[in-house]
């Protein structure tokens, strides 16, 4: 009788490791690639060598059944294990799911932190999405650079619920929006203290595994009142001392168009008599009666806020809708020009920027990058928009580019970088703060992580 133990075979085990390790660096090594695609394409690659390295196990590595099935087991105990004492609370911008513990809890508290009466001035005015000018730059505040010396303190928390609202800050009074349960509220806050001053609610939700929970949109102060849209496109107008809604409205169900897949984003654009915003393409409303004033070209609704803009010396308010750059004139609607995108799938969020010369820069992440376009008018009142350069190095997925000094900085795909305004061509690029935001405060740029 041959009583000759079999080896074991590693050999699979070890190719099975090898190209997964090869095949993980190769993809995380393409600089440009988008980084969404790598982090899907590596959770893949890890599942399938788990699954080959299950197959090995059971099928090819000649070890005792005994071992095998303890293996088996251990691989599944884990998996049991990881399950139960884990939840995947959501994904980061780039689709890096985001792990807690299944029983863990958020700890919130409210917290004075001294008396900070009169400290605001109305240089501190943040009334809109992105600032007074819409651009993410802030004039006539200078923020201490040294935070190891002199660290921001606090001066009062509050918990507040989901959503990625920013807040509108005009006087003493900071507004937002939040979701509670089935609840969706835009709140007033004491901007020195964090009470609630007044809070309105509608009934609506919005939540997803991949977008999140909650609003979206930042809501506008103008003329004693203040515009919110709703992430699921509920369009209020509230008295800014009270928070008493003044006229609402749907503004998908009213203008027939069907909302953006992942949340309504658009924040009110207030110019005039009029209130801008989007649902298949630009539309304006009367800031005071709610009523339809016009409508500009009909396309599909991206999640980029319209803009108030010169260029090629003429006043028009330009929007980023899904896959098309617009222009119009801001008391018709009438379209100045259109300036297609990719036609691919990537989601438009991030605000256009008017540059000097009568230039605009464009970007979105997905694996496409930015574009400078410039702006000409003819004698017969033709806008020409044509390419300058374009660039796979900026690729501005939610969070807006800046200009300062002749160059334009951003988060590509999360990480920070700086690229030559005359030709587009990437200086540095350092720093991963994921897809959060950036403010231009004088000549110091603050980045928000995601």
């Amino acid at each position: 009788m041959n009583t000759t133990k079999e080896r074991v075979r590693w050999w699979p085990l070890l190719i099975i490791g090898i190209l997964a390790g090869i095949a993980i660096g190769i993809l995380w090594g393409v600089d440009a690639s988008e980084r969404e695609l790598k982090v899907f394409l590596t959770v893949f690659i890890l599942v399938l060598t788990l699954i080959l390295g299950v197959l090995w196990l059971v099928f090819l590595s000649r070890l005792p059944w005994r071992a095998r099935l303890l293996a088996l087991s251990a691989v599944v105990v884990c998996l049991i294990i990881s399950g139960t004492l884990f939840r995947i609370a959501g994904v980061t911008g780039d689709l890096t799911p985001i792990v807690e513990w299944r029983w863990g809890s958020k700890p919130v508290e409210s917290v004075t932190s001294g008396n900070a009466t009169g400290i605001f001035t109305r240089t501190t005015d943040f009334p809109q999405f992105l600032g007074p000018n819409r651009n993410a730059v802030i004039k006539g505040i200078r923020l201490e650079q040294d935070w190891e010396k002199h660290p921001p303190k606090l001066i009062w928390r509050q918990p507040v619920g989901a959503g990625w609202s920013a807040f509108a800050v005009f006087g003493d009074s900071a507004i937002t929006q939040e979701q509670e349960d089935e609840w969706e509220k835009v709140v007033c806050y004491e901007l020195t203290t964090g009470e609630i001053r007044w809070s309105h609610r509608d009934r609506a939700r919005y939540d997803s595994a991949l977008a999140g929970l909650g609003p979206r949109a930042t809501p506008t102060i103008a003329s004693n009142r203040v515009y919110t849209v709703g992430s699921t496109g509920i369009f209020n107008c509230l008295d800014f001392e009270t928070g008493e809604q003044l006229w609402t409205t749907n503004i998908f169900e009213e203008n027939d168009a069907e909302p953006p897949d992942w949340g309504v984003s658009i924040s009110p654009l207030v110019h005039g008599d009029l209130v801008i915003v989007s649902a298949g393409g630009p539309v304006a409303y009367h800031k005071d009666t709610g009523e339809v004033v016009w409508r500009g070209y009909r396309t599909s609704t991206g999640y980029s806020s319209p803009m108030l803009t010169t260029l090629a010396g003429t006043e028009q308010i330009v929007i980023f809708n899904q896959r098309l750059v617009t222009a119009h004139e801001p008391a018709t609607g009438e379209l100045f020009w259109k300036q297609p995108w990719s036609p691919g799938q990537a989601e438009c969020v991030s605000q256009p920027l008017p540059l000097p010369g009568d230039k605009l820069f464009v970007s979105t992440a997905y694996g496409i990058g930015g574009k400078l376009f410039q702006l000409e008018r003819n004698q017969d009142g033709q806008f020409n928009v044509s390419l300058l350069w374009e660039t796979i190095y900026l690729k501005a997925k939610f969070t807006t580019v800046l200009h300062y000094g002749g160059y334009l900085y951003g988060l590509d795909d999360g990480i920070f970088a700086c690229l030559n305004l005359t030709d587009g061509k990437r200086q540095w690029k350092r720093g991963r703060y994921g897809h959060g935001q950036v403010l231009l405060v004088e000549d110091v740029i603050l980045v928000l992580t995601e």
